[in-house]
């Protein structure tokens, strides 16, 4: 339990929830893409037919374990923490929640605003020392080596998934995702590197 910092924890379910409300409500109501994991689970799903549920969870184990050796157990607890939580979240959003947000007609707008809550949502659960999963704690490693922020490394990292997903989607629905992953770039920056004191890693 000491290693359980409980006012972290509270701001990292938090983002979790803001996290899972715009990915249900803003991206999977209005068919914009995902990157990162999420988005090569569904590019397996689509020529191998393996769940996504199974592929992420090969994906994310050896990265939390590394992110274990080499930035510290809190991170590692509260990856649990924020992946968890989200996992809880939008499983309840996905069967309960009676929110319908149609901008199928406007997905300049649902990019923008995706972009900006997934962002929020993001650059919360970092700043306060978690992750959502190995696709966060790649692109903190990243981070780290390359000196590129967080943020930066997320664009890049979710516009070649994209650009991979071309294979299945449209240019339209990959070119609004491309712009929503642009603004979630920068408000996680924004959230993340907002203040003197730098993000908790370890």
């Amino acid at each position: 339990m000491k290693w359980i910092r409980w006012k972290e924890a509270s701001m990292i379910v938090f983002g979790s929830f803001v996290l899972a409300a715009a990915f249900y409500h803003i991206h999977v109501q209005n068919n914009l893409a995902e990157g990162g994991f999420i988005g090569i689970a569904l590019l397996v799903k689509q020529y191998f037919n393996i769940s996504p549920a199974v592929t992420t969870l090969l994906l994310d184990i050896p990265l939390i374990l590394v992110g274990l050796k080499l930035l510290g157990k809190r991170l590692a607890i509260n990856t649990i923490i924020g992946a968890t939580s989200f996992s809880i979240f939008y499983a309840l959003m996905e069967r309960y929640s009676p929110f319908s947000l149609n901008l199928s007609q406007h997905l300049f707008v649902a990019s923008i605003i995706g972009g900006v809550l997934v962002g929020a949502g993001l650059g919360l659960i970092l700043r306060h020392g978690g992750a959502t999963g190995g696709d966060d704690i790649l692109s903190l490693l990243i981070s780290k080596i390359s000196r590129l922020s967080v943020g930066k490394v997320y664009f890049v990292f979710d516009a070649v998934v994209l650009l991979a997903s071309l294979m299945y989607l449209s240019w339209n629905e990959v070119a609004y995702t491309i712009l929503s992953v642009a603004v979630c770039a920068y408000i996680t920056d924004l959230v993340l590197y907002n203040r003197k004191q730098e993000p908790v890693y370890i």
